[in-house]
Parts: structure tokens; C-alpha cells; sequence
């Protein structure tokens, strides 16, 4: 199932990449935020700053 942010004004997504397993988090404007689709139920999530996402161990997307 995919998600919508629980929480309003959090919108960094969380991803996990299908070929590498690496958590990867992208956020408004970069070049693969709008196709990025969050499914919770293979670990993907929201998150409400950057700053959380590099915390919890997911590296910004290159592109």
C-alpha cells in the first residue's frame, strides 16, 4: 500500500533502492521526488526535516 505523509509538512520521502538496498531520502525538487512512491510495508517512510532523515541513516539522493 502506498502512504501519504502522516504528518503535514512532512514530505522528505524515504526510499529504498530495489537494486542496492540503500536508503535513500529525496526531497521537494530534486530530479526523482515526484516518482518517488513510499511503500511502508517494505520500510520506507516520511520524514518531517533532513536532518531526521540523515539521522536515522538515509544519505540524500545524488540527483
Amino acid at each position: 500500500m502506498y502512504s501519504k505523509p502522516a504528518v503535514l509538512g512532512c514530505v522528505i520521502k524515504g526510499n529504498i533502492s530495489l537494486t542496492t538496498g540503500e536508503h535513500i531520502h529525496h526531497v521537494p525538487g530534486q530530479k526523482y521526488f515526484s516518482s518517488t512512491v513510499i511503500t511502508p510495508s517494505k520500510g520506507e517512510r516520511w520524514f518531517c526535516s533532513e536532518a531526521e532523515a540523515l539521522a536515522a541513516g538515509w544519505r540524500r539522493s545524488k540527483v
